[in-house]
């Protein structure tokens, strides 16, 4: 997979812009503010649907115009596709694909994969579980656009029993309780094959993670991530499959009824789940250091590029943001070692490290994209 050349129209700061890409490493050169992160975000956007900065929709349409246009050239297992969007605020987003309109944008899924890192990515380390969660979904949806369907019904399931719960008000009579059966059938099936797609994503993971973190850190060390759930207990977990996760969560929902009705609100399922990371003995979010911290979530994004590409056969585009400047001088020089095959785009405020060898460099500035 390859982006040959990014167009933008009056998306974020950029009226116009055209970006040609190189087969390998491209570097993104300029000051902070310069507009280097948006064009990170134009090129995921393509590929997700969505801001990786979690913006709305109207804010990536340049002030003062009706909507933005972003088009990408690019070469897929060598057929060769045009991926264009229309992105409408207030209104519903076209995509075309080699200039035919798509029935569902849901459908682009797949067409054009990425994997992101930004300084944000920290707070999948620091955070609470919700970020977790996300990072795990997210990884799904780029194994297959078949996730983002499982995902998807899990969260209608979920608002639409906790919209029944609250209008409840602390009671069930017999019309209420039997929607609730209902809903809690579609969780107990949604929640079991989105967690058995998460568990059978972490086996995955493990050994890549492992390695990949050893990499960067340049010393050997016990890195590990482990799902945690209250309702699915050892051995369902263990299991990791659909049919013994199903019958958990269908038993955990039925103790838990009781107290759902009283408090208004689903209170198990997997979107209370976490993932527990470890460096070493302990866990990785209250007891690694910083660089410890940065480390690991570079390394799990980097081990998730790594299993997308062995599924798929084809490695994702790599889109490194503002990386230097979360890590010290020793990682700069183990990540730029181990970079993944495949193509790669990345943006610095600070230059380069001595170690870099990219095949393209281009500088920003005053909005404009010239070679350096």
């Amino acid at each position: 997979m390859q982006v040959r050349t990014l167009w933008l129209t009056d998306f974020r700061s950029y009226a116009s812009a055209r970006l040609d890409l190189a087969p390998g490493l491209t570097v993104l050169v300029g000051a902070n503010g310069e507009g280097k992160t948006n064009l990170l975000e134009a090129l995921a956007w393509l590929a997700t649907l969505s801001s990786f900065r979690g913006a709305p929709t109207e804010a990536l349409v340049r002030r003062g115009a009706p909507f933005a246009v972003v088009r990408a050239e690019v070469e897929r297992e060598g057929r060769e596709l045009l991926i264009e969007a229309q992105i409408q605020p207030g209104g519903r987003n076209r995509v075309l694909v080699n200039r035919q309109p798509l029935r569902r944008p849901r459908d682009l899924l797949g067409s054009l994969r990425v994997t992101v890192f930004t300084p944000d990515d920290l707070a999948i380390v620091k955070e609470g579980p919700a970020e977790r969660r996300r990072f795990l979904d997210e990884a799904l949806v780029s194994l297959h656009p078949r996730n983002d369907a499982v995902r998807a019904e899990v969260d209608r399931v979920i608002r639409q029993r906790n919209a029944l719960l609250r209008g409840a008000g602390g009671r069930l009579d017999e019309s209420a309780a039997f929607t609730l059966d209902v809903w809690d059938a579609k969780l107990a099936e949604a929640g079991a094959a989105l967690t058995a797609a998460r568990l059978d994503l972490l086996a995955r993971l493990g050994p890549v993670l492992g390695a990949t973190y050893d990499a960067l850190a340049r010393r050997p060390a016990r890195v590990a991530a482990r799902y945690a759930s209250a309702w699915a207990g050892p051995e369902a977990l263990a299991a990791a499959d659909a049919g013994t996760l199903r019958e958990a969560l269908a038993g955990a929902l039925a103790d838990a009824r009781g107290e759902d009705v009283r408090r208004g609100v689903t209170t198990v399922g997997p979107h209370r789940d976490d993932v527990v990371l470890t460096v070493g003995d302990g866990p990785a979010r209250t007891e690694a250091s910083q660089g410890e911290q940065r480390t690991l979530a570079l390394s799990l994004r980097l081990a998730v590029h790594e299993v997308v590409r062995a599924a798929v056969s084809t490695p994702p585009v790599l889109l490194l943001d503002d990386v230097f400047s979360e890590l010290d001088p020793e990682r700069s020089a183990a990540l730029l070692a181990h970079l993944p095959p495949g193509q790669a785009l990345l943006t610095t405020a600070s230059g380069l490290p001595p170690e870099a060898s990219p095949e393209r460099v281009l500088r920003l500035a005053g909005g404009r994209i010239e070679p350096a």
